[in-house]
């Protein structure tokens, strides 16, 4: 799962925190998972569900991070906000591009306080935590003030049911040109259907967006991706 992480762009920091979180994961996440199901807990839109994953990784894939990092350097972004930090494999890549262009500012928001904890520390030790302003809470509630302006990359990675809730309370924010991406929007997350809506939304021409659809593989798997312009 680490073979595509060494790229020019990265220092031997970033490197080496991203292949030791891609090894954890590999060892851990399908533990974490298994223990979550055996609670009955099966969907991240039920109650208790990243309580219970609080110790899993649950990362983007290498290669998907790669994309991120690409998407957020060609559009010369500055200002990023992110909706699920987890352990902060995500926040890496796109605080990578930050210090690449420059610098800017990164809001990421985490609802569990352990993976901030855990994020914040691998942002340090990444040399990247200068560019990050790790929230703790509902992301309803921790977006809603002091977000950078105009945001360029807008990252949905989390409880999918919530994606487009949260690109509405972003949206006066988001510039035209600007990006929205989303990890697994396709999954069948048990809340009857508002992950399907957001998908929806974005791919009505109506509501000013253009979408692609992409697909990345690790570990023998193909995950699914979105990624969208404000025209």
């Amino acid at each position: 799962m680490t073979n595509h992480l060494f790229r020019p762009q990265f220092t031997a920091a970033i490197q080496r925190v991203l292949e030791r979180l891609y090894s954890e994961t590999i060892e851990q996440d399908p533990v974490r998972r298994a223990e979550a199901q055996s609670a009955g807990l099966n969907h991240d839109g039920e109650h208790g569900f990243y309580q219970a994953m609080a110790g899993a990784r649950m990362p983007v894939t290498p290669e998907f991070g790669t994309l991120l990092y690409v998407l957020a350097r060609s559009s010369g972004a500055r200002h990023i906000v992110e909706f699920g930090t987890s352990f902060g494999v995500s926040t890496l890549f796109l605080a990578a591009a930050l210090r690449d262009n420059g610098g800017g500012r990164l809001v990421t928001t985490e609802f569990v306080a352990q993976k901030a904890a855990s994020a914040a520390a691998n942002l340090h030790e990444a040399g990247l935590a200068d560019l990050v302003d790790i929230r703790i809470g509902d992301a309803m509630a921790t977006l809603v003030r002091d977000v950078p302006h105009p945001i360029d990359l807008i990252l949905l990675d989390a409880s999918k049911g919530l994606y487009l809730d949260i690109l509405r309370l972003l949206e006066p924010a988001l510039r035209q040109g600007g990006l929205v991406v989303s990890d697994r929007a396709d999954l069948d997350g048990g809340d009857g259907g508002r992950a399907s809506a957001y998908l929806d939304y974005l791919s009505n021409p109506a509501n000013g967006y253009r979408m692609a659809a992409i697909t990345t593989e690790a570990l023998g798997q193909r995950f699914a991706h979105d990624v969208a312009v404000r025209a």
